[in-house]
């Protein structure tokens, strides 16, 4: 079915051949998507078919008057069926009356067949009833007394409709519905995962999709995930509405497969630059700190630095379908500065120290913890200091030989990570390779191990923060007895935050310090 959508600000509009059979709308709050829906509801005379969990079970005084709705199917059975209540007020309770009465019309009309040979097909509460089963295998159905009994074990309790939770009510509602929409409805279903488990909300709507697969289901949702488990969808993101001129801002996005979730909501869920970083967001210093020194921008943890350079780059390369300026930050490590270059002409920011547990050492950090804890924040610092060299003059020549291996495995990587027309050319671009690799390790090496103990000799802690990866530092600084923090890195970690979040004068100087170490200026994003 060929779907139009709204006009656009420019008074264009896009449309799509829905060969797919699922079209999600997505958009940030206030977006203007719930318009944008309404509108191509409109458009769809006699074929659209509208689902809402939230008003079928809270929003009784508003019925749904579009023609082929439950609310409309359920004031004509009223009309003409002797069995049917006209007071019930909600939608779900006039599903479930629906589907009991087209239950006892099923078994009146195969009482009077004359055809007894002619096959059984399933009724309408056969399929409900299965459907609901598969999905809520402990749990059971049955008729009494002409009305829907529910029980979650066998034997146990039974109860009627409206004591089940908001999450069955729900799943419930949505199989019921679907059973009753016209044929080749276009099925419009708003909040799709609103009062179900995260863990159930695939399975039911692949469920209610099967059950139905002559219609073609419009999805409107705010949830990125949900709009993931759709598997044969186009996607319509809705950027914003001009209630004067009934205009929307709207594209068609790209395949799914094309994004990663976490780009993907970025993409629609923020009105913020995107700034994407290493880290998960739960347990990481990153996804803890970031926030709080890059306070305009919307942080994204994304676990690995090669997922957060791809995602700034595939996130920047679509620029037509969005106005925001995306941006990464990856540890240093060893990367040497002509990398370090190249990457921030990418927009992937790189500290000026070699990862993320050298920020905290920085020495505006470091004295304002001190002066947190009521010590005296120069002698803690020098205190550091002098350990941190000490530690790093003992430890040079490994970290050279650490720097001089990364430098050679990307040089292999870079150099083997090409096409070659035939087997001979791999092999003599191999032997070519081998003789380029001969003399530069220990040349690197040699002119790595100098330079390091240049640094420890002029005393250079910032140099040594820039080149020394080494998770324990914090803890062979003696930081933390000097400043009697327990707890570890993660003791320490919490007293910067707390200060970060406090809107002090040592808030402002550790903002600063580590802007600085990634040679901005401030945190005001790119317009």
């Amino acid at each position: 079915m060929r779907l139009v959508f709204p006009p656009k600000f420019d008074g264009s509009s896009l449309s799509i051949n829905d060969d797919s059979r699922q079209l999600i709308i997505i958009g940030a709050n206030g977006a203007g998507k719930s318009r944008f829906t309404e509108h191509l509801i409109n458009s769809l005379q006699g074929k659209a078919f509208r689902l809402s969990a939230l008003h079928a079970l809270y929003d009784s005084r508003n019925p749904n008057t579009l023609p082929g709705s439950i609310d409309s199917i359920y004031t004509d059975t009223v009309k003409n069926s002797p069995f049917m209540r006209d007071d019930i007020e909600s939608e779900f309770e006039r599903c479930i009356a629906m589907l009991v009465n087209d239950e006892m019309a099923t078994h009146i009309a195969r009482k009077f067949t004359n055809d007894n040979s002619a096959p059984t097909q399933p009724s309408k509460m056969d399929i409900a009833i299965r459907q609901w089963q598969e999905i809520f295998p402990e749990n059971t159905i049955l008729m009494e007394n002409n009305e829907l009994r529910f029980s979650r074990f066998i034997d146990s309790e039974k109860y009627q409709s409206m004591k089940l939770s908001d999450g069955e009510k729900a799943v419930l509602y949505y199989i019921v519905s679907i059973l009753f929409a016209m044929e080749n409805a276009v099925v419009f279903i708003e909040d799709p995962d609103i009062f179900l488990h995260p863990s159930i909300v695939e399975a039911v709507w692949n469920a209610i999709e099967e059950l139905r697969p002559d219609c073609t289901y419009v999805y409107t949702t705010h949830n990125l995930y949900f709009a993931a488990t759709r598997h044969e969808n186009s996607v319509v993101w809705v950027k914003s509405f001009d209630a004067k001129t009934f205009t929307w801002d709207y594209d068609i996005i790209p395949p799914h497969d094309a994004l990663s979730d976490d780009i993907y909501s970025a993409l629609i869920g923020s009105r913020k630059p995107v700034l994407f970083i290493e880290g998960d967001e739960s347990h990481s210093i990153d996804s803890k700190l970031y926030p709080l020194i890059f306070t305009e921008y919307q942080v994204k943890p994304l676990g690995s630095c090669d997922k957060v350079i791809e995602a700034t780059r595939a996130f920047n390369e679509l620029k037509a379908f969005h106005h925001l300026n995306a941006y990464g930050i990856v540890d240093r490590d060893r990367r040497p500065d002509s990398e370090v270059k190249y990457l921030r002409e990418k927009k992937i920011h790189v500290p000026n120290v070699a990862e993320i547990e050298n920020i905290l050492m920085l020495e505006e950090v470091i004295t304002a913890v001190a002066r947190r804890c009521g010590k005296n924040p120069n002698q803690v610092f020098n205190h550091v200091k002098n350990s941190i060299i000490e530690e790093f003059s003992k430890d040079y020549e490994q970290q050279a030989l650490m720097h001089t291996r990364h430098r050679v495995k990307r040089l292999v990587t870079v150099r083997i990570d090409q096409k070659f027309p035939d087997i001979d050319s791999l092999e003599d671009h191999l032997r070519n390779l081998a003789d380029e690799l001969q003399p530069q390790p220990r040349t690197t090496y040699n002119r790595l191990c100098d330079e390091f103990k240049r640094y420890v000799t002029e005393r250079r802690y910032r140099d040594i923060l820039r080149v020394y990866n080494r998770k324990s530092m914090i803890a062979a600084s003696q930081l933390l007895q000097l400043c009697q923090i327990k707890g570890g890195l993660k003791g320490y970690s919490s007293k910067v935050f707390r200060i970060l979040k406090s809107n002090s004068a040592d808030a402002a100087r550790i903002r600063q310090a580590i802007i600085r170490c990634f040679g901005l200026q401030d945190t005001s994003p790119e317009q």
